[in-house]
């Protein structure tokens, strides 16, 4: 069966100077915007990250330097990417954990809050591993009898993606075949996450909890009350701009809410704030 769209689908794939989602730069930004009647409208763009592409990159995805020197910044392009996005849902190959942080943090650099709760998110690689637990080279050759050209390029990257994820929907009866589904089968983990990097999480109560080291699991207010310092260490560490973002959100919240505290939980916040994480 066809995918069955709601509103448009927007696959995509980032090459970038290197895996460092928090200081790592996007050089180039390839997407495929899948209609619900069926049409398919691309955007190609080389981008100047405004920092060195070490060699050793340049050797996987082919681009150099001297081949980004006249492109335009990130900040140039991003009204164009928001605006050819538009309120679409997102599909990816390694997505969820590669591409939409970084994305993210370079919109977040341009001041733009990219919405997480406002669109679903399709990671192919999630269900493939699912599936048949192999690459996407082999998800190619595997869904589609086919050899993956140009590997690495943004674009050719792209097209197998969108070429494997409507195999995938054609090849599984028992696979979703509405974007809202397919999201919610990709997702990795019991918990639905809060920010792009996957740190924050939301509980079987909708309650925001830290989703990684000594207190995951527990909620922000609840290790607020017990060690204020963690927050003050996190906003410090290296955490990606969005993760810090959504924690923020979550602690003026909480603030707020203690606001009306009596005086003896004062005392015990007070107690617990200087305890280092």
């Amino acid at each position: 069966m066809p995918l069955q769209l709601l509103r448009p689908l927007c696959v995509f794939d980032l090459e970038t100077t290197g895996l460092q989602i928090t200081k790592d730069r996007i050089v180039q930004i390839a997407i495929i915007k899948l209609l619900p009647d069926g049409q398919q409208v691309n955007f190609n763009e080389l981008v100047n990250p405004e920092q060195n592409i070490p060699d050793e990159i340049s050797a996987i995805h082919g681009i150099t330097n001297e081949m980004v020197a006249i492109a335009p910044t990130f900040k140039e392009l991003a009204p164009s990417v928001i605006e050819f996005i538009g309120e679409s849902d997102l599909a990816g190959y390694n997505s969820n954990k590669f591409d939409i942080p970084v994305l993210s943090e370079e919109l977040l650099r341009c001041g733009i809050d990219f919405d997480l709760g406002a669109r679903h998110f399709v990671d192919v690689q999630n269900i493939f591993h699912k599936m048949e637990q192999r690459t996407l080279a082999a998800a190619y050759q595997f869904y589609c009898g086919k050899k993956i050209e140009n590997a690495h390029n943004a674009l050719f990257d792209t097209l197998a993606t969108l070429e494997v994820l409507q195999a995938q929907t054609e090849r599984y009866t028992d696979l979703s075949q509405d974007v809202a589904g397919l999201a919610k089968f990709s997702t990795v983990g019991d918990h639905k996450i809060a920010d792009f990097a996957g740190r924050l999480c939301f509980n079987e109560k909708e309650e925001l909890c830290y989703n990684f080291g000594k207190h995951k699991g527990k909620t922000i207010e609840r290790v607020f009350k017990e060690e204020p310092g963690y927050y003050g260490w996190m906003l410090e560490a290296d955490f990606p701009l969005h993760t810090k973002q959504v924690l923020r959100k979550e602690m003026e919240r909480i603030k707020n809410a203690n606001s009306g505290l009596n005086l003896e939980d004062k005392l015990e916040l007070l107690k617990n704030k200087f305890k280092k994480p």
